[in-house]
């Protein structure tokens, strides 16, 4: 967190299956872009705060989404019908971030299961974007292919029932973080249902075949000691992406939750140095595009 911390406004946004919780974080000059950040599982917008405030220190505009059912947002817990429903939640963020700064560009970092979404919508709606930044993409999971497709198969038998629980102690070596993870509440009782499982094994499917189609500058970013999600899915990400402007960064030893790792400066100062380099080269931002319908 950097000193004389920015104080972020709060703001709920209508979603389709309820109010979405927003948080952001404006610098304390003229924003030179807007980023919005897109969290995965086991993770919430305020696990971004002090991500975010050094973002805003370097003049970005950033908005952090909590996804339906996640934070502080409404929705059945954890639950969702298919990935494109969090894509509508992200685009709502997405929306609200190019209305506070329309003439400025759009990047979009989504983490984990937040980079499934980030990637699927940059599939539909990348010009509305500048650039994705993918981080311990949630593409390949350590789970054997069959039993993603027994859980499928499941989902339609029993949606809601619960049954993936992510071990905190598998996001940081740093122990101070995982103690407060263990602590918060709005994580605690945090277990995936089938049916969100599966969606998310839907659009990995979708990925697949459609990586190609994605062509704008992409930074993609894992841990090898990742024991969340596998690195080669985003190395095949990497190989197959139709970006000419694309970069992989892998880091040693590194654990799922690259910003709050140990060694989390790094990666920012990393994903700082790519974002300043799009953003000194950026074309202004065309004219606010309608928003998406729900």
């Amino acid at each position: 967190m950097i000193d004389d911390a920015l104080t972020p406004t709060e703001q709920w946004l209508d979603g389709a299956a309820g109010r979405i919780f927003t948080r952001h974080f404006e610098p304390k000059a003229d924003p030179r872009a807007n980023l919005v950040i897109c969290p995965g599982f086991n993770a919430h917008s305020g696990q971004y705060v002090g991500a975010a405030e050094t973002f805003a220190a370097r003049g970005f505009a950033v908005t952090a989404v909590d996804l339906r059912g996640r934070g502080k947002s409404e929705g059945e817990r954890f639950y969702v019908d298919s990935v494109g429903d969090y894509v509508s939640d992200l685009s709502l963020a997405i929306e609200l971030g190019r209305s506070l700064h329309p003439g400025l560009p759009v990047y979009l970092l989504g983490h984990s299961a937040g980079g499934v979404v980030s990637v699927t919508y940059a599939l539909d709606y990348q010009d509305r974007i500048a650039g994705l930044v993918c981080e311990d993409f949630a593409f390949r999971v350590p789970a054997p292919d069959f039993a993603l497709k027994l859980l499928e198969g499941a989902s339609h038998v029993a949606p809601h029932a619960h049954v993936l629980r992510l071990k905190n102690k598998d996001f940081s070596r740093d122990a101070e973080w995982v103690a407060k993870l263990d602590a918060d509440p709005l994580i605690h009782y945090e277990v995936q249902p089938i049916q969100t499982v599966a969606a998310l094994a839907r659009a990995a499917e979708r990925l697949e075949r459609e990586f190609g189609r994605i062509t704008l500058p992409v930074l993609i970013l894992h841990g090898t000691a990742d024991h969340v999600t596998r690195p080669d899915g985003s190395e095949q990400f990497y190989r197959e992406a139709g970006s000419r402007d694309k970069s992989l960064k892998l880091y040693d030893g590194y654990y799922h939750d690259l910003l709050n790792d140990v060694g989390a400066e790094r990666v920012m100062d990393d994903i700082l140095a790519w974002l300043d380099e799009r953003v000194a080269h950026a074309e202004p931002a065309a004219m606010p595009v309608p928003p998406i319908p729900a």
